[in-house]
């Protein structure tokens, strides 16, 4: 009975494994843009990097139930950490975004317990104290970080010493493409192992999780601190592809904008956040240009009238006019499962 039951899970595993064909021609059409766009490598660098920063959300959010209000705290961080590094002449791009990453992921680790302790409106209020202590501690810290001039001075070499960034942008967007594809994939992995279906049973059920064996604070602090890492990269990006930092990075609507991010793209499913940034980035750029002023009213009505249509009502239609999606919405659907007793992944 074990033994059927462990071959059914690792065939469901393998199932949720494969890459389908719409994600296939997602980053195909991603690819494609570096030679069909190549005006518009500076807007698509930014969609590239707010993807990122939406999937680390995600990661917590969509999978683990966890919700922030504090997010751009790790992306401030990780933003600064590149950013002071390659001003006192480390400038190496790599380096520089995996002390952004270990610094973001410190972080997160350190504050996880404080985030863990609470009921969601708890975690929001401590996440977004952590943001706020963050950006005022860079606001007072003028003498490391620039305070309110922002950061300048920021020299970046060439990627592993070959590609030097240009002012198109085509260097910086080809750099942050690959990255997030990296990061996407590694993250992609994550979720369909194991550990992941334990952290969506956590995000559904955390007693009934804890009454079957599932560590349920270490798996949440490690994916918090995973996804701090990931935000920290996303920060990292930024401030190496446009060589400036400032107390923006910590601000308020960072993190307001990644969850409006995920709003449009949905939770839950990695795409999502890719597929937010886009949308969220496309509207910005065409309703700014169409009315200045009033471009942020123009994405609150179409956010409103999002939640009202329901967002999961929209993107079902659209994915039951693609067989395979059809099969992948069955596949994903609740399956009853024997009752086994569960051991450490």
């Amino acid at each position: 009975m074990q033994s059927n039951t462990a071959d059914n899970v690792r065939t469901a595993l393998s199932r949720r494994g494969r890459w389908g064909v719409g994600e296939i021609a997602f980053w195909l059409v991603a690819a494609a843009t570096l030679f069909f766009l190549p005006e518009r490598h500076l807007i698509l660098n930014e969609i590239a990097i707010i993807g990122l920063f939406a999937l680390s959300l995600d990661l917590i959010l969509g999978y683990a139930g966890i919700v922030s209000l504090g997010h751009a705290a790790f992306f401030g961080l990780g933003a600064y950490a590149a950013g002071i590094l390659a001003r006192n002449g480390v400038g190496d791009p790599l380096v520089g975004l995996g002390v952004a990453a270990i610094a973001a992921a410190i972080l997160g680790f350190t504050t996880s317990f404080l985030v863990l302790r609470g009921s969601d409106l708890t975690k929001l209020m401590v996440t977004l104290g952590v943001a706020l202590v963050l950006g005022e501690l860079a606001n007072k810290m003028s003498w490391l970080t620039g305070g309110a001039d922002g950061l300048q001075g920021i020299s970046m070499g060439p990627i592993l010493g070959l590609f030097e960034f240009d002012i198109f942008g085509t260097v910086a967007y080809t750099y942050s493409l690959v990255v997030t594809f990296v990061l996407f994939v590694l993250a992609r992995r994550i979720v369909v192992s194991p550990y992941g279906l334990s952290l969506r049973s956590i995000r559904d059920n955390p007693l009934r999780a804890r009454a079957v064996g599932i560590p349920v604070n270490r798996r949440l602090v490690a994916v918090y601190t995973l996804a701090a890492a990931y935000a920290g990269v996303a920060g990292a990006l930024l401030a190496q592809t446009t060589q400036f930092v400032s107390l923006d990075v910590l601000a308020f609507h960072r993190s307001a904008d990644v969850m409006l991010v995920l709003v449009i793209g949905g939770v839950g499913y990695l795409y999502g956040g890719l597929i937010g940034a886009v949308v969220f980035k496309v509207l910005q750029d065409v309703l700014s240009a169409w009315t200045p002023q009033y471009w942020q009213f123009w994405i609150g009505l179409i956010l409103v009238l999002l939640v009202l249509a329901g967002r999961e009502r929209l993107t079902d239609r659209v994915r039951a006019l693609w067989p395979r999606s059809r099969r992948s919405l069955v596949a994903d659907s609740p399956q009853p499962l024997p009752t086994t007793t569960a051991r450490e992944v």
